[in-house]
C-alpha cells in the first residue's frame, strides 16, 4: 500500500481533532467539568487511545475547543450569510436587526453545540478554566462577540430613540450585550437539549421581545 503523504496525513489530523472537539461540546454540555476523556472517546466514536493520543487531560481539549468556536463566533453578526434568503431569516429580519442576529445566533447554536458553550462559559468568565487561560479567551471574546453586538445594540437604540424620545438610555459598555447574551443561553438550554432550538429560535427571540 501506498505510504500516505504529508498532507494526507494532515489533513487527517485535522478532522480528526474536529470529530474530537465536536463529541467533547456535546458530552461538556450534558456532564459539564465532570466530562471525561472516555466520555469524549464514546460520544465521538473513537478509541481511548485515538483521543488520548490527541489530548491527554480534558483541560486541554475544552481550552482547544473554545479556542476553536471563537474562530467561528465572530461571524454570526453579519446580516449576509449562506442561509440569508431562508424563510427563517427573513421572517426574523421583519422584526428588526437584533431580532435577526437572535434567530441566527441560536440557529447557529443547534448546528454546532461548541458555539453554544463558547457562549455560555463565557457567560461564566470560563469558570472551568485556569485563570492563565481563562483571561485570554474572554477579552477575545469581549473583542469578537460582545464589542459587535453592543454597537449593534445602540444603533438599534438610537434608532428607537428618534423615533420616540422618551426610550431610556441605555447602560454603558457592554452590560446590554453581556445581559442579552445571558437571556439567548439561558432559554436556548431546553430546546438544545431537546434537539429543537432551529425551530424554536423565532419563538425566542420573539418570548425575548427582541
Amino acid at each position: 500500500m501506498t505510504p500516505r503523504t504529508k498532507e494526507q496525513n494532515e489533513e487527517i489530523r485535522l478532522k480528526r481533532l474536529a470529530q474530537i472537539r465536536k463529541a467533547a461540546a456535546v458530552v461538556f454540555l450534558d456532564k459539564g467539568p465532570l466530562l471525561e476523556i472516555r466520555d469524549v472517546a464514546t460520544q465521538a466514536g473513537l478509541g481511548y487511545g485515538t483521543v488520548y493520543h490527541y489530548y491527554s487531560n480534558k483541560n486541554d481539549l475544552l481550552y482547544d475547543l473554545l479556542w476553536d468556536a471563537l474562530e467561528r463566533a465572530s461571524e454570526w453578526l453579519v446580516a449576509a450569510d449562506s442561509r440569508s434568503g431562508s424563510r427563517e431569516n427573513a421572517a426574523a429580519a421583519e422584526l428588526g436587526p437584533v431580532a435577526a442576529a437572535g434567530v441566527r445566533l441560536l440557529q447557529l447554536w443547534a448546528e454546532d453545540p461548541a458555539l453554544y458553550l463558547l457562549h455560555k462559559l463565557a457567560g461564566e468568565g470560563f469558570a472551568s478554566l485556569p485563570e492563565a487561560r481563562s483571561a485570554p479567551l474572554s477579552a477575545a471574546f469581549h473583542r469578537e462577540v460582545l464589542a459587535p453586538l453592543a454597537s449593534l445594540l445602540e444603533i438599534a437604540h438610537t434608532s428607537d430613540g428618534t423615533s420616540n424620545g422618551s426610550a431610556p438610555e441605555p447602560p454603558d459598555g457592554l452590560q446590554p450585550a453581556e445581559m442579552l447574551m445571558a437571556a439567548l443561553t439561558g432559554c436556548a438550554s431546553l430546546s438544545l437539549r431537546r434537539g429543537t432550538l432551529h425551530g424554536d429560535a423565532r419563538n425566542i427571540v420573539g418570548f425575548l421581545k427582541l
